[in-house]
């Protein structure tokens, strides 16, 4: 089990073709303060069938997208 598991789980119940994250947020779904290992760990998003759009550092959101 992957430590962004939650997360991804919670993207993929929310449904929406796009869904945008505040750091905080991701933090308090997840359970743990987001850090740079979450670039590694993105492309397990896939098998939940969404992908990492665009990660703003200055507005601190991530954008997952639904991937078709």
């Amino acid at each position: 089990m992957s430590k962004y598991s939650i997360l991804w789980e919670y993207v993929q119940r929310d449904g929406r073709e796009s869904v945008l994250l505040t750091f905080e947020e991701i933090q308090n779904i997840a359970g743990i303060p987001m850090d740079h290992s979450f670039l590694k760990y993105k492309k397990e998003l896939l098998e939940y069938g969404y992908q990492v759009g665009k990660i703003s550092m200055k507005e601190e959101t991530v954008i997952f997208q639904r991937t078709n």
